[in-house]
């Protein structure tokens, strides 16, 4: 009877056992299938993330060295030199190429490539710059112990004086007619077209017909008169350059794609010049276009305007 007992307790036990080494292997078999797609798509991601990743270390790095460089601006403008308005239109460059970039959504090679030849010219502005203030600190300094050294007599001294007060004046005069133009009052309003040929503002997408871009290039009595010529790029929300759209090469691995074209018959004197990008077939969309404007492969200015 006993004996009877323990096989009945025996069987339920040894089916129980059953029951889970079958389930166990039936969950080893099904997890198979799920760890090799799990493989798989790791592998993949492995294969094509590492591209986008190293674009986007890029342009991270880009906006980095952009940041130290709108400091170092900041820096040189707190000096309250003479060409502190310059640095000041500079800084502003540096601050529209930040914004440009920090919009642009999966940039690619070619872009970045762009976005560094823009960060190398604005860095050596820079430089150009410093190296010319710190030559004007140092006539300046010479200039000043020149005069202290010309204090023999008083009537002497006051000569001295006055004369170098005045090549001082003529060598900042000098340095700054000197340089090279300069653009300024950058802008871009949207125009619709009527029937009878008139042209009006618009704010809205599906009414705009063209885009009227201008600028303003600033007098300068000693620089060289004659043609000039300016490069306009067009970048819509894709960060897509819209017009022509044409490559052009300037020599030491630097190149740029523009939009269209202005040339404008510089005489000294300021002058006001603006260039016309029509809609194509698509028309123009929704949203912000920026505008950089260029001369040869240095940006001079940037801009930016949204349709509703």
């Amino acid at each position: 009877m006993k004996k009877q007992n323990t096989i009945k307790w025996f069987k339920p036990l040894f089916a129980l056992i059953f029951v889970l080494g079958i389930g166990a292997t039936v969950l080893v078999f099904s997890s198979e299938p799920e760890n090799e797609e799990n493989e798989i798509k790791e592998e993949v991601v492995t294969k094509t993330n590492p591209v986008a990743k190293r674009e986007l270390s890029e342009q991270m790095n880009i906006l980095d060295s952009l940041n130290t460089l709108k400091e170092a601006y900041d820096v040189a403008i707190l000096e309250k030199n003479t060409m502190s308005k310059e640095l000041e239109l500079e800084r502003k460059n540096v601050e529209n190429l930040m914004q440009l970039i920090k919009v642009s959504q999966n940039p690619t090679a070619a872009q970045i490539k762009i976005y560094r030849n823009q960060l190398l010219d604005l860095k050596n502005s820079l430089d150009t710059r410093v190296q010319e203030i710190k030559k004007l600190k140092f006539q300046n300094k010479n200039l000043l112990t020149e005069i202290e050294s010309q204090n023999v007599v008083m009537y002497q001294q006051k000569a001295e004086n006055d004369t170098l007060v005045s090549k001082q004046k003529k060598l900042e005069s000098t340095l700054k007619d000197a340089s090279k133009l300069s653009l300024s009052n950058f802008k871009v309003i949207a125009l619709r077209e009527k029937n009878s040929g008139k042209e009006l503002e618009t704010t809205k997408s599906k009414s705009t017909d063209k885009l009227k871009i201008s600028f303003t290039i600033n007098g300068n009595a000693v620089a060289k008169t004659g043609k000039r010529v300016y490069y306009v790029q067009v970048l819509d929300q894709k960060n897509t350059v819209l017009g022509d759209d044409k490559l052009i090469e300037f020599g030491n691995n630097k190149a740029l794609v523009y939009s269209f074209i202005v040339a404008a018959d510089f005489q000294g004197k300021s002058v006001n010049v603006y260039g016309i990008l029509n809609a194509n077939e698509d028309h123009f969309k929704k949203g912000t276009y920026f505008v950089n404007y260029f001369d040869k492969q240095e940006i001079m200015g940037s801009t930016s305007i949204t349709l509703e």
